[in-house]
């Protein structure tokens, strides 16, 4: 089975979050980058199916030539291949944009599953997979917890709320992982040695049909800023009974919660 992983290149979740002076973009000079958190299950299920049923695992990115280390990394666990999709073009793109760029970079990579994470701890947007799913005309399921091949077919159980869904889907089609899924393997000294050495693809807007002029965002930002500090806690003091008169007069007088 060929399989083809969708990566992300982001900041840590640990990273301190800063606007940049423009009031439009976060300020991330300083921001450890890493593999998202999420891809990497979709990474090691695309490892067990090929070490069961065999094939190749290809992983593919959208940015700029520092994602090459996020493609390193899961080369490093085991995949085969790896695409970096960077163009000036592909700079500011939206979860549309970018599914039309994955789309059309999976056209020359024909493959039986895609998988990526449920979501990128980037912007959060939980978008892409499902798009790129209706741009290539094939089935979708999100936040996948449970992978059983069948056939032609996948038997697949998903989160919803206060339980699980059992999904059938027929291959091709696109899955996005969530945790739970499996255990992500570490890469081994031998994995990072060899992954030095692949050769990492890398294709501009030209290289996959696309005009740079369509990937524009299709929404604008007007600002960004983060939120209002806390205001100060007060500690009440005297005796419970007064203190419980006093807290339920804030709460009605100046939180107005009840």
């Amino acid at each position: 089975m060929n399989v083809l992983v969708c990566v992300k290149h982001v900041p840590d979740t640990e990273t301190r979050v800063k606007v940049a002076a423009d009031g439009l973009h976060l300020d991330l000079g300083e921001a450890n980058w890493v593999v998202n958190p999420y891809d990497e299950y979709a990474v090691e299920q695309g490892l067990q199916l090929k070490e069961k049923l065999g094939g190749e695992v290809t992983v593919i990115t959208v940015g700029g030539d520092d994602a090459t280390k996020s493609l390193r990394q899961a080369l490093a666990m085991g995949a085969d291949k790896a695409v970096l999709c960077s163009d000036p073009a592909f700079e500011d793109a939206d979860p549309w944009s970018t599914a039309r760029i994955l789309a059309a970079a999976a056209a020359k990579l024909p493959c039986d599953l895609i998988l990526s994470g449920k979501h990128g701890v980037g912007g959060d947007n939980q978008q892409v997979g499902s798009l790129l799913g209706q741009l290539m005309g094939i089935p979708v399921v999100t936040v996948v917890t449970g992978m059983d091949l069948e056939g032609t077919s996948l038997m697949l159980k998903r989160e919803i709320e206060g339980g699980t869904e059992v999904v059938k889907a027929s291959l091709p089609c696109v899955i996005s992982c969530q945790k739970g899924l499996n255990e992500p393997r570490y890469p081994s000294l031998k994995g990072i040695m060899a992954a030095k050495k692949k050769e990492i693809t890398a294709w501009k807007a030209a290289d996959l049909g696309l005009d740079p002029a369509t990937l524009a965002p299709s929404f604008q930002l007007k600002k960004m800023e983060l939120p209002p500090p806390r205001p100060a806690g007060k500690i009440l003091s005297g005796e419970i009974p007064d203190q419980v008169k006093e807290l339920v007069k804030l709460l009605h007088d100046e939180a107005k919660a009840i």
